[in-house]
């Protein structure tokens, strides 16, 4: 089964499509494929067979997105806390994930076709090192795609996800990157995993279960929640479009609420960074013989210099991640050619 279905839409799912994009359409749709053992168990199949079921919901509802005009997509293939599953689910799972890697490997005409960047977000290292090596080949291979991105969330936790973002900004500051007072809200969500992403402004979970389960929990505090009860397997074009209806109803409220939201970052980065030039001129004694000008010069010239040490932080940062790719694919054509 192909990573997107080939197949058009009906002629009442297209004027359904055209009425929808009439109104604000969401650019970022971040889903939890919940369902797939439930279903199994109705249909009195193997678990791994409502696993690949779930997969091929996968593709296809890939192939809706693209119809709507929804570029990005963000999905939870598998949780950390799924390692804790029976052997025999998670190796079936990490089964499952090598032949779906291969295959995208095999059908690159076709992601390049539709312009498909392929983003795998989590704890690599934790995966065996042969999927580890199919991740690296598949990311490499379509990072200059820019038409459509489909982030895999695989090994991950939010939380996992969260406290790595902590220990690179402590990375930073003990190589003298960037300075403790530099650390905000703002670096934190930069060195996220999700971080060349903007927010998914819609949540859809399926089969009924009401929780994020440690999903994107940072990143969908301004996002519309859908909770559908329809299992994963099942789900449909009529599915989707609902839980879009559901993100029209309430577009205004939540873009509002983000605006707010950055405003009120702005506001604070600049009062920590006059709280950090208030602190460098009592340090020097100069405070109070520094007229407003002088004071106002100087908090811009702080501010510069903070903007440069964070991005190249940043930059360095995404160096390091992108390295991590490149040394798994030269490991992984080195031990082919052996």
């Amino acid at each position: 089964m192909s990573w997107i279905r080939e197949k058009e839409l009906s002629f009442i799912e297209r004027l359904t499509a055209n009425i929808l994009k009439a109104g604000p359409m969401p650019k970022h749709i971040a889903f939890i494929m919940d369902g797939n053992r439930r279903y199994a168990r109705k249909l009195h199949v193997e678990r791994q067979q409502g696993h690949m079921h779930g997969f091929d919901k996968l593709a296809e509802t890939l192939r809706w997105c693209l119809n709507l005009d929804i570029r990005e997509v963000t999905v939870y293939a598998f949780s950390i806390e799924n390692f804790k599953r029976a052997k025999e689910e998670v190796d079936g799972l990490m089964e499952l994930a090598r032949q779906k890697f291969t295959r995208l490997l095999e059908e690159q005409d076709n992601l390049q076709k539709h312009g498909v960047c392929i983003r795998v977000l989590g704890d690599l290292d934790l995966l065996p090192l042969d999927i580890q090596k199919l991740i690296a080949q598949a990311v490499l291979s379509t990072r200059t795609h820019n038409k459509c991105f489909l982030n895999v969330c695989f090994a991950y936790t939010s939380r996992h996800e969260i406290s790595n973002a902590v220990k690179e900004m402590a990375w930073g500051v003990e190589k003298g990157l960037i300075k403790p007072s530099d650390i905000s809200e703002f670096l934190l969500e930069k060195c996220l995993y999700t971080s060349n992403s903007p927010d998914p402004e819609l949540l859809i979970r399926t089969s009924g279960e009401v929780r994020l389960s440690d999903f994107l929990l940072w990143q969908t505090s301004y996002s519309c929640l859908v909770f559908q009860s329809i299992l994963w397997p099942e789900y449909s074009f009529w599915n989707l479009c609902e839980a879009i209806l559901q993100y029209q109803l309430n577009h205004y409220t939540l873009q509002r609420a983000r605006e707010v939201h950055k405003e009120e970052q702005v506001l604070e980065q600049l009062e920590a960074d006059r709280s950090c030039v208030a602190d460098l001129l009592q340090q020097d004694g100069t405070g109070n013989l520094l007229d407003p000008q002088s004071k106002k010069d100087l908090l811009q010239k702080y501010t510069a210099e903070r903007e440069k040490r964070i991005h190249c932080f940043l930059n360095i940062l995404q160096e390091k991640r992108n390295n991590f790719f490149v040394e798994l694919n030269k490991n992984s054509l080195a031990s082919a050619k052996a």
